[in-house]
């Protein structure tokens, strides 16, 4: 089971990464993208017919959208990803004997495939929002890369610190809140740049904008998907892990890196939700602190994880 898990994981990469580069392709040569229209334009320049008194130029015929099909594709594809992705987290449990969530390695499997089914339910909730797909995917191929490089760990039993009826409470709506999060960054990015395309921005990134939806229902999605996250976050850090802590180490809180770090993003994200209603601050300063609130939590899932000790130092351990 522990070799299935890891070869279903090599195909989710592969399949994320095939509807990744469809979607880049639906931007790129959609007729709807630069490049579709210039091509448009040139095939109906080298087709014009030469001025006659007969008979009327007939109508032109519309070009079908190819960025629709490859859209379609690359949406298909990210549903394979998603199942084969379920397939190496379950066989990965089978594996282990025990929920597929006990070490960084897991930990990042389970975010990046609840981070999946969250973007599969919001596009399939609002088709019109397809074209951010090339940036789930790009986020979910480069997470599950970098976690499958620098944290893969083979299969193991669980440390004693982590067998406690608090591991599922804790540890399930920590990843259910940050893969919820994780793709709440995506229309966050694309709110922005989509607002300095609508302001006349043309240079990169800001020309990704062109074909992105607009910029308020961008706005709104991001926050509808940290307003949901939210609660279960601060469950999972601020209530569910202290009284782990206290019935494994005898304190609420002990100032341990990936405590203070899981601090630091809560109040960020927090201070964006405050930010978020309060009519005098601009949507896009909010924005900017949602994204500062997504970079505290790869803080701490990379950085206290891999750099700094602790009493969470196991959560490289199988």
């Amino acid at each position: 089971m522990a070799e299935l898990s890891n070869q279903l994981m090599a195909l989710t990469v592969l399949a994320y990464l095939a509807a990744m580069v469809c979607h880049a392709a639906e931007y790129a040569f959609g007729n709807k993208s630069h490049i579709g229209r210039a091509a448009t334009r040139q095939l109906v320049g080298a087709g014009a017919p030469v001025e006659t008194v007969e008979a009327p130029a007939p109508a032109a015929v519309p070009q079908r959208d190819r960025g629709l099909l490859l859209g379609k594709i690359g949406l298909a594809l990210t549903w394979l990803g998603f199942a084969l992705h379920l397939g190496a987290a379950t066989t990965r449990g089978i594996a282990a004997d025990r929920m597929p969530w006990g070490n960084m390695y897991e930990f990042s499997l389970v975010v990046t495939l609840v981070g999946a089914a969250v973007w599969l339910g919001v596009v399939t909730r609002k088709p019109a929002l397809r074209h951010l797909g090339l940036f789930a995917t790009l986020a979910l191929v480069l997470l599950l890369g970098v976690v499958g490089l620098v944290a893969y760990t083979p299969v193991g039993p669980l440390v004693p610190a982590l067998k406690s009826y608090w591991f599922i409470f804790h540890v399930s709506t920590i990843s259910v809140s940050s893969g919820i999060l994780l793709i709440g960054a995506v229309p966050a990015a694309m709110f922005l740049i989509r607002t300095g395309y609508d302001q006349g921005k043309r240079n990169f990134p800001y020309s990704l904008g062109e074909k992105a939806p607009a910029a308020a229902v961008l706005e709104r999605l991001t926050f509808r998907l940290h307003a949901f996250a939210f609660p279960l976050f601060t469950f999972g850090a601020l209530i569910a892990g202290p009284l782990w802590a206290e019935a494994s180490w005898g304190r609420y809180w002990g100032w341990d890196p990936k405590e203070v770090w899981a601090f630091i993003s809560w109040i960020v994200y927090a201070a964006y939700l405050h930010a978020r209603a309060t009519p005098s601050v601009k949507r896009s300063v909010a924005t900017w602190i949602a994204l500062l609130g997504f970079a505290t939590m790869l803080m701490n899932l990379f950085g206290v994880n891999l750099f700094a000790g602790g009493l969470h130092s196991y959560a490289n351990a199988g």
